[in-house]
């Protein structure tokens, strides 16, 4: 009977113990989609620089100056806070310029230009020709047409005519130099990457392995050029010529593009697909000073105020699921989707 007793004890434990975690499950999952419901699915985010960097010296200040050094320096801050807000309810202040940061870290299918999108348009909605906004970009390039609109994106910014800076501390080349020719402004760090102004594309073929085992590909087009050079189908000469004249005609397109925003550079010298590192891209007029972002925002510090804007959009748990499965499905997938298309890497 005590044996019964014991085993059934514990039974109940564990289907109590299973229960409450079944149960806290399902809670945690609906308390989840309460808060995505009560959130928006999209947002701007903006980040205060000049209150990021006087965090940092406060901290600083508080670990390393005296107590009495300390306590002069607050004075003084409120001193100057003080006058500020005087100032300010007076009307006296001039406006300071602000300076707005965005960040594009692109991938080979330029996955980023939507997100640059909107925050270029949100930027625009309060912007004027007395700000600036500065791009710190890293890309090795990618697909043409994605960094073609990431640079026509970059456009709308000169449209309006305010001042645009580039800022790039590791890589900007291909498509990646594409998007920052268009700024008024280039910085490079001395050892980043910069240039690469070719045109590339890579097909693996697999018609004679296919042949030697009698497999036999089928496909059906209608116009001469629909395809020219395929995975497996046979490889000629005329679709060599004209897959050939199709990445030349990029090139060109590139070429003029960067000769119209930079008329500064020598495009003998430049548009040979080679790169450059940051000093040596300097001397070649790619870029126009050497330094880094960082250095950049520090000067402006006391001149400007600094907004850094990052655009999200939450998605649902399941969107996040299928969203990772479809990135995995397209990893493997990317070599017969981009056939085709010329990189600008």
């Amino acid at each position: 009977m005590m044996e019964f007793l014991s085993e059934y004890g514990l039974f109940l434990a564990k289907t109590v113990t299973l229960t409450v975690a079944i149960i806290a499950i399902v809670g945690f999952v609906l308390a989840a989609a309460m808060r995505q419901r009560q959130s928006p699915a999209e947002s701007i985010e903006i980040k205060n620089i000049n209150d990021h960097y006087r965090d940092m010296s406060d901290t600083l200040d508080h670990a390393m100056l005296s107590k009495p050094a300390l306590k002069t320096r607050r004075k003084a801050d409120k001193k100057t806070n003080k006058a500020k807000k005087k100032a300010l309810k007076g009307g006296d202040e001039p406006k300071r310029k602000r300076l707005f940061v965005l960040d594009f870290d692109g991938d080979i299918r330029g996955s980023e230009v939507s997100a640059l999108r909107e925050e270029i348009t949100a930027l625009l909605t309060v912007a004027t020709n007395q700000d600036e906004v500065l791009i710190r970009l890293e890309s090795g390039g990618g697909l043409v047409h994605a960094y073609g609109l990431a640079a026509s994106q970059l456009a709308r910014i000169k449209d309006r005519n305010i001042p645009l800076t580039v800022a790039v501390d590791k890589v900007a080349a291909s498509g990646g130099y594409l998007m920052a020719c268009v700024a008024d402004k280039i910085i490079a760090a001395p050892f980043s990457i910069i240039g690469s102004i070719g045109v590339i594309t890579q097909i693996p073929n697999f018609h004679r392995l296919l042949k030697k085992h009698d497999v036999d590909f089928e496909q059906v087009t209608a116009g001469e050029f629909k395809r020219t050079i395929t995975m497996f189908g046979e490889s000629t000469d005329k679709a060599r010529e004209k897959l050939k004249q199709e990445v030349e005609d990029t090139h060109t397109l590139f070429k003029d593009f960067v000769k119209q925003q930079r008329p500064v550079v020598e495009l003998s010298e430049i548009a040979t697909g080679e790169y450059w590192l940051g000093k040596r891209a300097h001397e070649l007029n790619l870029v126009d000073a050497l330094g880094t972002s960082d250095d950049y925002l520090l000067n402006e510090r006391d001149n400007a105020d600094i907004f850094e804007l990052h655009y999200s959009v939450k998605q649902k748990m399941l969107e996040r699921i299928t969203t990772m499965f479809g990135t995995l499905g397209r990893r493997g997938l990317s070599l017969n989707d981009n056939n085709r298309i010329p990189n600008l890497t």
